[in-house]
């Protein structure tokens, strides 16, 4: 018998032990996450009735007709067919790309230089950060935008301001080249979220990297772009994805403010749906706006990661940038 194979009694004894209080921590291991579910149980019903649900039916009811009123009637890929014959929608679809375009860089430029100012190291600093961003913990509600209706409207503010100047005033809303912008100003104006995320990657840069290019005799616009921007190019980052993301779901300033219109010049991609599922009761046919919008998401989410490696820094990085 080979010697190798012989355990002495202390020695299998000690094998016998060990592998019994492995079983049992595997088998209280096995039984612990119990708890663990039951804790998560209310998230985790509520994702799989009121998102996963909702999701899965979604994409079914996309390839049906179905008005809420009769049942579902299969159709295949009909309402895809009908979308990209429809004038309404590919309207929609230049207004929320316009404002995409335009809200979104003026939303993070608004955050970012706010966010600058903030960072300053000045007497009650952390008082004039409350009160600058509380504004925006109420920028998206629905009272916001009745007030911005109320501020553009021909009696509004701006038209007053506009006549105390010696200017004409001017049916900001009503007019279709002047609408769009109302509801990008509103955007602008809803910075808060994106400040404190820059204002956050602002503490985050070494002071050091200052300090050294003060030494090198380095303007403060100079530090900005060979200091700040790079340091930070994470954060906008994120910012840039997010606020298209929220800027593509436009939905509550275009249907307060303007209603999608005037001749539907405000009519966002997310207010087109919403027409066309509980104004026309088309079911179907809004499912399967809805898969397209998150097919343009996706692709532009996707866009920005794959240009990001061209101007995005990240402190780890160790080889060289092409």
């Amino acid at each position: 018998m080979n010697a190798q194979t012989v355990q002495s009694p202390d020695k299998a004894g000690l094998y016998k032990g060990m592998k019994a209080v492995a079983n049992k921590t595997f088998k209280g291991r096995w039984n612990a996450p119990l708890a663990g579910y039951l804790f998560i149980a209310p998230w985790l019903l509520g994702f799989l009735i009121l998102q996963l649900w909702p999701i899965i039916q979604s994409f079914y009811l996309s390839f049906t007709e179905y008005s809420l009123l009769e049942p579902a009637r299969w159709i295949g890929i009909k309402n895809f067919q009908d979308i990209a014959h429809d004038r309404l929608f590919f309207n929609s679809l230049k207004v929320t790309f316009l404002y995409v375009i335009a809200s979104v860089p003026l939303k993070l430029l608004v955050a970012l230089a706010i966010a600058l100012l903030l960072n300053r190291n000045i007497r009650g600093i952390s008082f004039y950060r409350t009160i600058i961003y509380l504004p925006s913990l109420i920028g998206g509600s629905l009272a916001v935008a009745v007030l911005w209706r109320n501020i553009f409207g021909l009696n509004g503010f701006i038209n007053q301001l506009a006549i105390w100047v010696g200017i004409a005033p001017k049916n900001w809303i009503g007019t279709p080249s002047t609408a769009l912008g109302t509801l990008v100003l509103l955007t602008a104006w809803q910075f808060g979220s994106s400040m404190i995320i820059f204002l956050a990657g602002l503490k985050q840069i070494p002071s050091e990297l200052y300090e050294a290019a003060s030494v090198d005799g380095a303007s403060p616009l100079r530090k900005f772009i060979r200091i700040t921007l790079p340091m930070l190019s994470p954060v906008i980052l994120f910012n840039l994805i997010m606020g298209i993301i929220n800027a593509f779901q436009m939905f509550t300033s275009a249907f307060v403010v303007t209603n999608g219109g005037p001749v539907n010049s405000t009519e966002m991609f997310a207010l087109f749906l919403y027409n066309k599922a509980f104004g026309s009761l088309q079911m179907g046919y809004a499912s399967a706006l809805a898969w397209i919008l998150l097919v343009i998401i996706g692709i532009a989410t996707a866009l920005n990661f794959i240009a990001s490696k061209y101007w995005v820094f990240y402190e780890t990085e160790t080889e060289g940038r092409k």
